[in-house]
């Protein structure tokens, strides 16, 4: 890949996706293969300002020898020099880059309770700091290609061609590969906005689905309930896009109010593992039925992570022609097929789709609806006969979908 073309997408990810601010610490996630690109992203980042970046390397072989090898007692502990690391930023707030480059069932073979129950006791140590950071500062979740993965998408390429062609659909999606991509994501954020405007305005109460593959499902909304998209603010007025790429409008539901059965359209790679074709029953909110061709145990596992974790915490809705699904990949990674399909999510909702939300109590935004949880997971529900209905206040039925795609 050019790289005149990676520095443009360096630039993109640290001025759009964190939007860095003088004199603000950045921090980068990444695997430990992807140095080349980082050291594009960590320049770029001190050219807008940053006062320090600091990467914190992975490297998914050794997290799955630890998971085969480590006692649960270990693999689930934090020590006392990571609770300091949650303890700080809490406090200093630095803008948050992940870069996800990892196989997509790499840990396959591991225990999955084992492995479930350690990320749950390591989740619950870190969620009251998250809590804190809430709406406070920037994040964003990009990606790069890494070899395995790149594998998985384009088994038939040898490995350095599937590389490089996992990099041309990863910079499409991005809108990387032609004119600005800052002035690109601009336009688009522009169009996700007029969509979140003229659903704010229509107050749905509640979204119906509808598909031939048996999707049948009614989703209860919030009363003060808002659909956001693209780009998105602090509490303290800085604007960037978590998600990059993003073709989505989203918003949280009302816990408690799911009803039917819904049927996902792609795998889902949680955690390293893969789910593939399962469907999900709901009772008041509740999931209380699950199936899968492969990967259930993950499934149930993840569902049973905590309290809200067998909850929706997300609708979103994206057409089934988007950029992303033209590209014809099979990502197996939720960034890119969560933007090639409408979704939806269990586990946390978004405390910044209630109207207001900066004004209320933790307490008070989760008795207006918003579920909690460890875990947010995206599954991928689109079809190109989906409908999607959603119905006002006063009961009339209006269409948000027909056959795929928008209708408003």
């Amino acid at each position: 890949m050019q790289r005149t073309v990676l520095m443009n997408y360096a630039k993109l990810l640290a001025r759009t996706g964190l939007n860095v601010q003088k004199g603000q610490e950045v921090r980068i996630t990444a695997e430990a293969d992807q140095a080349e690109f980082v050291a594009l992203v960590a320049e770029e980042c001190y050219r807008a300002g940053a006062a320090s970046v600091r990467v914190e390397w992975g490297y998914q072989p050794l997290r799955r020898l630890a998971a085969l090898r480590e006692s649960e007692d270990t693999l689930g502990s934090v020590a006392a020099w990571e609770e300091e690391k949650l303890r700080y930023e809490a406090r200093t707030l630095p803008a948050r880059l992940y870069i996800e480059s990892e196989s997509p069932d790499g840990m396959a073979g591991v225990d999955e309770g084992k492995y479930a129950r350690a990320l749950k006791a390591r989740a619950q140590v870190a969620k009251p700091y998250r809590d804190k950071m809430e709406n406070k500062y920037q994040w964003c979740i990009a990606a790069v290609p890494g070899r395995e993965w790149a594998k998985k998408v384009f088994p038939r390429l040898p490995a350095s061609a599937a590389e490089e062609k996992l990099w041309y659909a990863i910079l499409r999606c991005a809108r990387s590969m032609e004119g600005s991509p800052i002035a690109n994501w601009q336009a688009h954020n522009a169009q996700l906005a007029e969509k979140c405007r003229v659903l704010n305005a229509l107050q749905l109460t509640a979204l119906e689905y509808e598909a031939d593959n048996g999707t049948r499902l009614r989703v209860g909304l919030m009363k003060n309930g808002l659909f956001l998209g693209g780009e998105e603010e602090t509490l303290s007025g800085v604007k960037f896009n978590p998600n990059i790429p993003s073709e989505e409008v989203y918003t949280t539901p009302k816990r408690g109010e799911a009803e039917g059965v819904v049927y996902s359209t792609k795998p889902l790679s949680y955690r390293g593992q893969l789910i593939r074709n399962f469907s999900l029953r709901f009772e008041e909110g509740r999931v209380v039925e699950v199936h899968a061709s492969s990967g259930e145990g993950a499934l149930k596992k993840l569902i049973g992570m905590d309290e809200g974790a067998a909850y929706l915490g997300e609708c979103a809705l994206v057409p089934y022609d988007s950029p992303v699904a033209n590209c014809g990949a099979l990502f197996y990674n939720t960034l890119f097929d969560e933007n090639a399909s409408c979704h939806l999510a269990l586990g946390r909702g978004f405390n910044n789709c209630v109207a207001g939300w900066e004004g209320y109590s933790l307490d008070e935004i989760r008795a207006m609806g918003v579920n909690d949880s460890v875990v947010h997971a995206d599954f991928m529900i689109g079809t190109e006969d989906l409908s999607v209905t959603g119905v006002a206040a006063d009961g009339s039925r209006i269409p948000i979908f027909k056959d795929g795609g928008w209708a408003i």
